[in-house]
C-alpha cells in the first residue's frame, strides 16, 4: 500500500472516531486515541482555551503521565504558543531547539524529545490545541503525520462548533491521594510477574473516579494497594499528606479502619446478622461513625433493616454493603465491580446511591468496572493497559445514573 493510500485510510479512521460519535467527550477521546496509535506517540493531550481566564485546560490526555491537574497561561510553553499564534509547532529534538520553552509533560516526569502541537481552529477563533509527544521508535514526526494531526484538529474544532461546545476551567481541586511510580510484582515459580509497571495518578477530593481496563491489566491490584489490602513493590503512595508507601501494621490498621470504605462485588455480609446489625458491627470499629440507622436510611433500606441477607435481593444486599461503607464516614470509598452481579435495573439503583454519596456527602469514590457505560457518569475515567495508565479523560458532561443504558 502506498503512502497516499495509508494517509487516506488513516484520515478516514480519525473521521469515524470524531464525527460518528454523538457524545463530544467520546469523540475527543476516540480521536486522540486513534491519532496517538497511528502516529505511535508515547503521550498526548487535547487542550481547550478558557476565554474567561485566558488559560488552557486539559480535557483528555493519553499516556502514562497525568497532566489533568495542570492549566497553562495562553502564550506560555509550546501549547500556549500554538494556541496564541494559531500555527503548528513541530520539534524533532526539543532539548536542542531554541523554540522550545518547556512542556507540561516535563513537569510530570516524561522527558520530551519530539513534539508536534497543532491549533484547534474553528474558522472563527483558536479554541485550543492538540499535542503529541515522542514517537515510540525515537524518530521525529513526519510531514504526513503532522498533516494528519492537523486534519484531526480541524475535525475536532468543527465538531465543537456544531455542538455549541464550551469549556469552563475547573476550580482548583485538592488532591486526596497521589501515586508516584507505583509498581507491583510477585514471584511465580522462577519468574517475576509485573502487575503494575509504574502508575502515576492523582485522586481528588470529592470526585467520582472510574477505572477501566481488560482483565489482568492491574485494576484490582491498584485498588488493593490504595486500600491498604496489598503492599506496593516500589514507588510512593501519599494519602492526605501522609506517606503510606511502607506503613507499619498499626498505621495500616487505622488507615483501613477510619479512612477507607469498601464495596465488593460479592457483598461480604455476615449472614447471621440483620442489615442494620451488619452496619452497626462496622460502626463500632471506627472512631467517628455515622449513625447506623441513618446509613441504612441513606441507601433507602429502612424498611429492610431487620432482614437477614438471605431475605434480601442482590441489589438490596449491595445497598447494605454501601451503607456499611458510608457508616465509617470515610474519606475514600473503593468499589470493586459493585454492579457486576446485578441486572440493569438493580445496577442503576446501586449507582444512584453512589452518585448521591459523591454529590451530597463530599466523599471520593473510586470504582473499578468492566462496564464502559458506567464511566459516562464519572468525573474522570482512567484506563489501564498492561499495568500502566494508558489514558485519563475528564468528563465534560457526566451523565446521571438514570441516563445510562446498556
Amino acid at each position: 500500500m502506498n503512502t497516499n493510500s495509508r494517509f487516506a485510510e488513516a484520515t478516514l479512521e480519525i473521521m469515524e472516531a470524531v464525527l460518528e460519535v454523538e457524545n463530544i467527550d467520546d469523540a475527543l477521546a476516540g480521536g486522540l486515541e486513534v491519532a496517538s496509535r497511528l502516529l505511535q506517540a508515547e503521550a498526548g493531550a487535547i487542550w481547550f482555551l478558557n476565554n474567561k481566564t485566558n488559560r488552557l485546560c486539559p480535557v483528555y490526555n493519553i499516556g502514562e503521565v497525568d497532566v489533568s491537574t495542570i492549566t497553562i497561561e495562553n502564550g506560555v510553553g509550546i501549547e500556549g504558543k500554538v494556541t496564541q499564534s494559531g500555527k503548528t509547532i513541530a520539534l524533532e529534538d526539543a532539548s536542542s531547539d531554541q523554540r522550545y520553552g518547556g512542556s507540561v509533560f516535563d513537569e510530570v516526569g516524561l522527558s520530551t524529545a519530539a513534539i508536534v502541537c497543532v491549533p484547534l481552529d474553528n474558522m472563527e477563533k483558536i479554541v485550543g490545541c492538540i499535542e503529541l509527544i515522542n514517537k515510540k521508535d525515537g524518530t521525529a514526526f513526519t510531514k504526513d503525520e503532522i498533516k494528519l494531526l492537523e486534519r484531526m484538529a480541524s475535525l475536532v474544532a468543527m465538531t465543537m462548533q456544531e455542538k455549541g461546545f464550551d469549556i469552563e476551567e475547573e476550580e482548583h481541586r485538592e488532591v486526596l491521594a497521589s501515586l508516584v511510580d507505583i509498581t507491583k510484582e510477585f514471584q511465580s515459580g522462577d519468574e517475576i510477574v509485573q502487575v503494575l509497571r509504574g502508575i502515576n495518578l492523582d485522586i481528588y477530593k470529592n470526585e467520582f473516579l472510574v477505572v477501566l481496563g481488560e482483565s489482568g491489566c492491574g485494576k484490582t491490584t491498584l485498588m488493593n494497594i490504595i486500600g491498604g489490602m496489598d503492599s506496593l513493590s516500589s514507588g510512593t503512595l501519599m494519602v492526605d499528606g501522609r506517606d503510606f508507601s511502607k506503613p507499619s501494621d498499626s498505621e495500616l490498621t487505622m488507615y483501613r479502619r477510619n479512612f477507607i470504605g469498601y464495596i465488593f462485588q460479592s457483598y461480604n455480609l455476615m449472614p447471621n446478622l440483620t442489615a442494620l446489625e451488619n452496619v452497626q458491627f462496622i460502626a463500632e470499629l471506627v472512631d467517628k461513625p455515622m449513625d447506623s440507622e441513618e446509613a441504612i436510611d441513606k441507601v433507602k433500606l429502612s424498611d429492610r433493616a431487620q432482614n437477614f441477607p438471605s431475605q434480601m435481593s442482590g441489589g438490596q444486599q449491595q445497598r447494605v454493603s454501601i451503607a456499611r461503607a458510608i457508616v465509617k464516614n470515610p474519606r475514600l470509598i473503593l468499589a470493586d465491580e459493585p454492579t457486576a452481579a446485578l441486572d440493569y435495573t438493580t445496577s442503576i439503583e446501586v449507582l444512584e446511591v453512589i452518585e448521591d454519596i459523591v454529590k451530597n456527602q463530599g466523599t471520593t469514590v473510586m470504582m473499578v468496572t468492566h462496564n464502559p457505560e458506567i464511566a459516562r457518569m464519572a468525573d474522570r475515567v482512567i484506563k489501564l493497559r498492561s499495568g500502566k495508565v494508558s489514558s485519563i479523560k475528564r468528563n465534560l458532561n457526566p451523565l446521571a445514573a438514570r441516563e445510562l443504558v446498556w
